[in-house]
């Protein structure tokens, strides 16, 4: 990555070229001859979170207690085997006064995700950002499945689940409301 933030895509390609022609493939036989360059074009896309702005700096003054965003999808690249993982996050803080435009939460999971990774970071990374935004309390809980698990190694279908949270969301009977609206939303509308 330049200073700019940006892949070299030509470099890219041509390692891309020479590691298939080390795993016996012919990079010129009909069904490789673009590879080195899709998959250059893929990794700037798929890695585009560090020159990302999460861009949380569109708020809105509003009271509320608390904002859960639920089912965030996310797709990431491990960092050890460089093999994808993915799953759901739900975001929820305690504002202080001004609460994010909707997609922010959205766009600030994509910031940290788009990037080599692992799910350990990219939760406590997204609490972390949130906390410097000057809510009152975070919480993230990353659902994660890891092909790095499931294709190789042990191959094991098993998921994993991460969970940060900070500030007010320390307090046990918050967390435990939270958490009851991300297994079922409707549930806590019963007891309104």
């Amino acid at each position: 990555m330049n200073k700019k933030g940006e892949l070299n895509k030509k470099k890219i390609a041509k390692l891309v070229r020479q590691l298939l022609a080390e795993l016996g493939e012919n990079p010129d036989r009909e069904g490789l001859i673009g590879t080195p360059d899709r998959i250059a074009n893929m990794y700037e896309e798929i890695f585009g979170g560090y020159k990302m702005d999460a861009e949380l700096d569109v708020t809105f003054s509003e009271e509320t207690d608390v904002i859960v965003a639920r089912d965030i999808q996310f797709y990431s690249m491990c960092e050890h085997h460089m093999l994808p993982f993915f799953g759901k996050i739900h975001v929820a803080y305690v504002p202080s006064g001004k609460v994010f435009g909707v997609s922010k939460l959205v766009r600030l999971v994509e910031k940290h995700s788009r990037r080599l990774q692992i799910q350990e970071r990219l939760t406590k990374e997204v609490a972390d950002e949130l906390m410097r935004q000057g809510v009152k309390g975070a919480m993230v809980i990353a659902e994660g499945e890891h092909l790095c698990m499931k294709m190789r190694g042990v191959r094991n279908d098993s998921s994993i689940m991460t969970i940060a949270y900070r500030g007010a969301m320390a307090q046990k009977d918050l967390r435990e409301h939270v958490l009851a609206m991300i297994k079922d939303p409707k549930s806590n509308l019963r007891s309104v």
